[in-house]
């Protein structure tokens, strides 16, 4: 096997092992010998491959993040009329998932959220950030170049206030998990009343 194949199988078997184990216990409590025995991989073809099970937990983070990119770009490829209705749905369903304490994602930003002082969960946390806001501008100015987006909306700033917005959600998951005053459903209905044509 090749070298770059044994990695994405391995970060494959990590990802796996650790949202299974996201399932039923905190971040705090898992450990790397949960993930080990988990992932059925030896803590030398773990640590092989990354520094702290902190690291693991970014990469959870980041691929549902790409996972909700791909749904929006398969809804606007999919689009033969590029219209505004496929794509944010694929992002509302998105954010329908950010309400729920239990969530694998919520979980880990939380928990990465109180390590932002060690510089290596900081600069996770910064990326992700800068991700998200990348992410959410892309598609932003997809919708403007397909004609469905008002061409006056501001890709950079509004994708920053999506970006908060989805946070709070998040945050407030796990601070209040019944508030439901303000729901997903009326985040997204806010924002496509900024986006839409």
């Amino acid at each position: 096997m090749k070298n770059s194949d044994r990695r994405k199988q391995t970060i494959r078997q990590l990802l796996d092992a650790t949202k299974e184990l996201l399932r039923d216990k905190s971040c705090h409590a898992i450990t790397l010998k949960d993930i080990m025995e988990q992932s059925q991989l030896s803590k030398g073809a773990i640590f092989h491959y990354v520094k702290s099970k902190d690291e693991i937990f970014a990469w959870v983070l980041e691929e549902r993040l790409e996972a909700v990119n791909e749904r929006f770009e398969e809804e606007v490829a999919g689009s033969l009329n590029k219209t505004f209705d496929g794509p944010m749905l694929a992002i509302s369903r998105s954010l329908a998932g950010l309400e729920d304490s239990h969530e694998a994602t919520n979980k880990v930003l939380l928990y990465l959220l109180g390590k932002e002082n060690e510089p290596a969960v900081a600069e996770v946390l910064a990326h992700f950030h800068e991700r998200s806001v990348s992410v959410s501008r892309q598609w932003i100015t997809t919708g403007q170049r397909h004609g469905v987006i008002k061409e006056n909306v501001n890709p950079d700033e509004t994708a920053e206030l999506f970006v908060l917005l989805s946070l709070g959600l998040r945050v407030r998951a796990s601070l209040r998990p019944s508030s439901k005053s303000v729901a997903a459903k009326e985040v997204s209905d806010f924002m496509a009343g900024i986006l839409r044509k």
